[in-house]
């Protein structure tokens, strides 16, 4: 009976981080972000992976990157520079950068 509950746990979980790591990847594209950014491979600006593994153990890294999302900036991955994103939210920016920052 332990085993069955503990089954249907990990399943629900599994299926909660599916969901939120969808909704966050829905959120990049609703804003955008996608233009320029993808999870895996270099499109104008670094991959998103690419951006989790330079700032990985930064305790900094999401303000400084939330800041960034909604600024803009340049010279962290090469001379594009990153334009300001006025229409995000400082809650968006952080969900954003919260949940690219966590890919592996």
């Amino acid at each position: 009976m332990k085993k069955i509950v503990l089954t249907a746990a990990l399943g629900a979980l599994a299926v909660l981080a599916s969901t939120s790591a969808m909704a966050n990847e829905d959120l990049a594209k609703k804003k955008n972000c996608l233009a320029c950014h993808s999870v895996d491979k270099k499109v104008v600006g670094p991959s998103y992976k690419e951006v989790a593994a330079k700032y990985k153990g930064d305790a900094s890294a999401v303000a400084k990157l939330t800041t960034k999302v909604i600024k803009g900036g340049s010279g962290s991955f090469g001379p594009a520079p990153m334009p300001a994103n006025p229409q995000v939210t400082e809650a968006e920016a952080k969900t954003l950068v919260t949940w690219i920052l966590g890919l592996k």
